[in-house]
């Protein structure tokens, strides 16, 4: 089974190295990233009451405490990194979140 990993590995740096010196063509896919947005106190707020979840709820679903979930709609601290991202998630796509959630 290791070696199957390892064959693959192998395989697909050469194929890396055979695109770079011209011998094939690999498919590119460009895909641009969005900084994270930094979310306001309303914002916040806004999107937890959209989902329909109290801070508690909202706050285990994220992975965080009720404090910092408490503490983000005083607006005394603000969501950082992947925080950021799963509250874009949540307000762009809530069904996903809620399907997830099940």
């Amino acid at each position: 089974m290791k070696n199957n990993y390892a064959n693959s590995i192998i395989a697909g740096l050469q194929e890396a190295i055979d695109d770079q010196d011209g011998k094939i063509e690999l498919r590119r896919i460009k895909a641009e990233i969005s900084p994270v947005k930094n979310y306001s106190a309303a914002d916040i707020r806004r999107i937890r009451e959209n989902a329909r979840m109290s801070q508690a709820a909202f706050a285990f679903a994220l992975g965080v405490s009720k404090k910092t979930i408490e503490a983000w709609e005083a607006g005394t601290n603000h969501p950082r990194g992947s925080s950021g991202r799963l509250l874009e998630i949540i307000n762009k796509r809530p069904q996903i979140f809620k399907e997830l959630l099940k």
